[in-house]
């Protein structure tokens, strides 16, 4: 069954373009909620940032699954959740979660 995205392609504006790709959460581009974990790795190839971004809501299961992940221009991610922008020239191994008193994102540890 096709993914339903909470935002429709032709609505997609240029907010942070150029940046490459990234990987995703299904709970971010499907249920439309809000990055609340993002952190960036080493790229992979020459089209990948490093990006890795998702809700915080994720389950264990859930992660385990790579059906509910997908390779996004990360500009698709910033018209998802604008606020992820500011962070986005931040070197490899930075993480950053949203605060828990406040909206804004916090440094974090950078996982593994």
């Amino acid at each position: 069954m096709p993914k339903r995205f909470a935002i429709d392609a032709q609505d997609i504006r240029p907010l942070a373009p150029g940046k490459g790709a990234c990987l995703a959460s299904d709970r971010i581009t499907v249920a439309g909620k809000r990055v609340g974990f993002m952190y960036r790795e080493p790229a992979d190839n020459a089209s990948d940032s490093g990006w890795r971004f998702f809700s915080g809501e994720e389950s264990q299961d859930f992660a385990d699954d790579p059906n509910n992940f997908e390779i996004y221009d990360v500009n698709t991610i910033a018209n998802y959740d604008p606020d992820i922008i500011p962070f986005l020239d931040e070197p490899a191994f930075s993480a950053f979660e949203r605060g828990a008193e406040s909206s804004t994102f916090v440094r974090t540890d950078f996982p593994g």
